[in-house]
């Protein structure tokens, strides 16, 4: 066979073709199934690894639009390598969609957090739609027009306790509180005693230090201040409430994670996503506890905030 009859028949094998352009959907696939499996390996320099960290539920994303690729070039081996992505995924993940395993009883306490965002131009109309969801708690994060709070809520929940810029409004007295160090220079959280009618329940509110592109530091040091705070609390009964800025998918959280459970994880359903609220990508609110059994948990959409509101109701 001559050399020009070996051009001629490679020029007419479409499937070669076919071949060596799914050859680029494996890559990528593989390497997000390695972005999936490792992205705690991703070095966390300049707040990349967190990023990574924050954003690996969004990366399930990238499984259909391989997906379509493969198919578009019909190319058997590359739909088979996409697969392996949306295993991963599937079993890292697809747990979140199912029915949670708690839930059995009714709620002795239902709690709300809101960042109710500096310069809400309506708060009133924000904390209508929050009341609206009956909890028994609110934590509040970024409050800077504490009268207009006042009118919403004070005659709905006769009790408060207020550091800085965050507070805690509840239906039931409030026995002592006093702000919480995470390391700001001012104090921008609260541990907060509530008399529930079961028993005393420790509720910390807390806004930890903002994240950036690159500038995740001082975020970090709140968070480990955070951990040592609650690590350092005897409390049996405690709730956090509040914006910490970051996801519990983030490297960073393992600090409280190993002290505390996640409502969301245990008793809702889905990531619930809160930021930004138009169009949440992210979950920087959080409702963690001990010592309490969740019965639900969910995400509020209210108005005139970035943050949409998180919720979660227990038992004794």
């Amino acid at each position: 066979m001559t050399e020009q009859m070996v051009d001629e028949r490679a020029a007419d094998d479409p499937a070669g073709r076919r071949g060596r352009r799914g050859s680029v959907v494996i890559v990528l696939a593989v390497l997000l199934a390695a972005l999936l499996a490792g992205h705690r390996a991703v070095p966390n320099v300049h707040g990349l690894g967190s990023l990574v960290d924050s954003a690996t539920p969004l990366l399930g994303l990238g499984v259909p639009l391989l997906a379509l690729a493969a198919a578009l070039r019909r190319s058997r081996w590359a739909l088979v390598a996409v697969a392996l992505p949306a295993l991963l995924w599937l079993a890292l993940y697809g747990g979140v969609w199912l029915p949670p395993a708690a839930g059995a009883g009714p709620a002795s306490v239902r709690v709300a957090s809101q960042n109710l965002r500096s310069g809400n131009p309506d708060p009133a109309a924000t904390l209508d739609a929050l009341v609206g969801a009956a909890p028994d708690l609110i934590g509040l994060q970024e409050v800077d027009d504490g009268d207009r709070v006042e009118a919403a809520l004070g005659h709905r929940y006769p009790h408060r306790a207020a550091v800085s810029t965050v507070a805690l409004w509840s239906r039931w007295p409030i026995r002592a509180s006093h702000g919480v160090d995470t390391g700001l220079g001012w104090d921008r959280a609260l541990r907060a005693v509530v008399a529930a009618p079961q028993g005393d329940l420790v509720v910390y509110v807390v806004h930890l230090g903002s994240a950036r592109a690159g500038h995740t530091a001082t975020r970090d040091e709140t968070l480990a201040a955070l951990a040592a705070t609650v690590r350092a609390d005897d409390a049996p009964r405690l709730v956090v409430l509040g914006d910490l800025n970051t996801a519990t998918t983030d490297r960073v959280f393992v600090p409280l994670t190993r002290l505390l459970r996640d409502a969301q994880a245990d008793a809702g359903q889905g990531f619930g996503f809160t930021w930004p609220a138009d169009l949440p990508v992210t979950r920087p609110d959080h409702v963690l506890y001990r010592g309490l059994t969740p019965t639900a948990a969910g995400v509020l959409h209210t108005p005139d905030s970035d943050h949409r509101a998180v919720t979660a109701g227990f038992r004794w």
